[in-house]
């Protein structure tokens, strides 16, 4: 039976939390918000609205979202060309998809910046599929984003790992019912992300290529 390896990008695979965090603060402030970068740091992962409620609140004026939001993604559009791959993460999809996992990618980015993260990773030869903001209707910590990638797939929850960097996609995965892999290279702490149900942690997409045959994806 096949078996699906499905990867958060942003802060998992690709070095971007901190540009979302350094954008989404200056589109805050631009509309009157301030916003203390560890708060922010702290709701990527969220889809924006989600984003927006959890460092503002239910009671914010719900009009300006739009605007802050897309204030938040032409700043971001800004570094497209050159978004960094973390170390190893082409060479981990790789080495799964010759292992004979199905890799589906399921992140909340979708359009012109999910293009940019694919094309960061130089792996499209080893993702069979993506999951993206485009395809649900609820994003993480909703179980739809990690549910669509199984359906993608064609493979049940028990037969999926999910590997992530954020509090948001261990619950995500939680709710989806797969086993759940954590990384570090987000910048969130093991202990939050071990609370939050990581099976495993690791540094970053090397490590635990590094340490494949000992983890939750061997």
């Amino acid at each position: 039976m096949d078996r699906a390896a499905v990867f958060d990008v942003d802060g998992t695979l690709v070095d971007t939390n901190h540009l979302h965090v350094v954008t989404w603060w200056e589109a805050l402030r631009q509309a009157g918000h301030r916003v203390p970068t560890h708060a922010l740091h702290r709701a990527i992962g969220l889809g924006s609205t989600d984003l927006l409620a959890h460092v503002l609140g239910e009671d914010r004026d719900r009009d300006q979202d739009a605007g802050i939001s897309a204030a938040h993604k032409a700043l971001y559009g800004q570094y497209f060309d050159r978004l960094p791959a973390l170390r190893d993460a082409s060479a981990l999809l790789k080495r799964l998809h010759g292992d004979g996992w199905t890799v589906v990618l399921a992140t909340s980015a979708g359009g012109a910046e999910l293009g940019a993260l694919r094309a960061a990773l130089d792996a499209d030869e080893a993702i069979t599929a993506t999951a993206s903001a485009d395809d649900v209707s609820e994003g993480k910590p909703a179980p739809e984003p990690v549910e669509h990638a199984l359906e993608l797939a064609g493979v049940p929850a028990s037969r999926a790992v999910f590997v992530g960097d954020t509090v948001w996609d261990m619950e995500a995965g939680r709710r989806a019912g797969v086993r759940r892999v954590a990384v570090l290279c987000g910048g969130i702490a093991r202990a939050d992300l071990e609370e939050a149900g990581a099976e495993a942690v690791y540094a970053d997409p090397a490590d635990l290529l590094a340490h494949l045959a000992d983890s939750p994806l061997a």
